[in-house]
């Protein structure tokens, strides 16, 4: 799946305001697949766990397998990263 600049620069407009889980999702499968932008394992399951928490199915399950890569201080940081946009960010 590749994902173009246009499509890179949508998707964090569409986090910057009042995002969908599907617009948080999109910016986990960006960050999960190296596809415009690099490969970020940290950042792909923060956007998956915000996806996930606002009841976007799917992105448990992208979630997991990005667990899968990953040593718990990267979960850690991750999920870390995911409180503190949700405490700057009304969903």
């Amino acid at each position: 799946m590749a994902f173009t600049d246009v499509e890179v620069q949508e998707a964090h407009k569409a986090v910057a305001g009042a995002p969908e889980a599907e617009d948080l999702n999109r910016l986990g499968l960006i960050y999960s697949s190296g596809e415009g932008r690099e490969l970020d394992l940290v950042e792909a399951h923060k956007w998956f766990n915000l996806a996930a928490v606002l009841g976007y199915e799917t992105a448990k399950t992208y979630r997991q397998e990005v667990s899968d890569q990953m040593d718990t201080s990267q979960i850690v940081k991750a999920q870390r990263a995911a409180r503190k946009w949700l405490q700057g960010h009304k969903c």
